[in-house]
């Protein structure tokens, strides 16, 4: 009997791990789109944004800011927890990015707290009231922003090169052409926003690379997520 009673508690402990690193992968499915969806939202509803003058994160400004810091809390705190399950699946593997890989999204996660905590300028017209134009000035909490934004972005990038490297050694040319085309398409319209400063195609192409490198990593999650037999064992 006790040999039984062993065993079984035995077997619980693999499919409880694989129940809760699928929990954790299902987080990471949801943080892209829901990110996007209240971005949507807000581009929606609120007066004077306008998603090719403003980036996102001036959302976090005005009466009802409270609501993209939540967007950046929740959707960060998503992705931090897509990184563990995606370090508990590939942990065991000796190919390339099983530990780079969901390191650098679990900054990217992180990145999007610290975007929480320090909050982007009032800028060009938004919130109304604001004088248009570039700020003149900017705030400590800005600059920390800027610079959590870039370590955030850099990670996410380097993400997607990391698992096309990982795709073309498996063999997986569809999700290692998209890894890279993700990347590529974050790193050339990041740098068409600082060449071509005010270009409004500009600033839309880079809001359409955030969106696309975002479902990228969700997707991603989605790939690597057990089954739900394989987490029932």
């Amino acid at each position: 009997m006790t040999h039984d009673v062993i065993a079984t508690t035995a077997g619980r402990a693999p499919r409880a791990a694989a129940g809760s690193t699928r929990m954790l992968l299902t987080c990471g499915m949801f943080a892209g789109p829901l990110y996007i969806v209240v971005v949507v939202f807000q581009m929606l509803t609120r007066d004077g944004f306008d998603i090719s003058r403003h980036p996102a994160s001036m959302l976090s400004n005005g009466d009802y800011g409270w609501m993209q810091i939540a967007n950046f809390v929740a959707s960060g705190l998503l992705f931090v927890a897509c990184a563990i399950g995606l370090h508990r699946v590939l942990r065991p593997a000796a190919s390339p990015g099983g530990k780079w890989g969901p390191r650098l999204i679990g900054v990217f996660g992180a990145g999007m707290l610290g975007s929480a905590a320090f909050s982007a300028d009032p800028a060009d017209g938004f919130p109304p009231g604001t004088p248009t134009g570039p700020p003149t000035t900017m705030s400590w909490h800005a600059a920390v922003h800027l610079l959590v934004a870039a370590i955030a972005f850099l990670a996410l990038v380097a993400a997607c090169f990391v698992f096309a490297r990982r795709f073309v050694a498996a063999g997986l040319a569809g999700w290692a052409a998209f890894s890279g085309v993700t990347g590529a398409a974050f790193l050339v319209t990041w740098s068409l926003i600082f060449t071509l400063q005010g270009s409004r195609p500009a600033n839309i192409a880079f809001a359409l690379a955030i969106a696309l490198a975002m479902a990228w990593a969700s997707l991603l999650a989605a790939h690597h997520r057990p089954n739900r037999r394989q987490s029932e064992g």
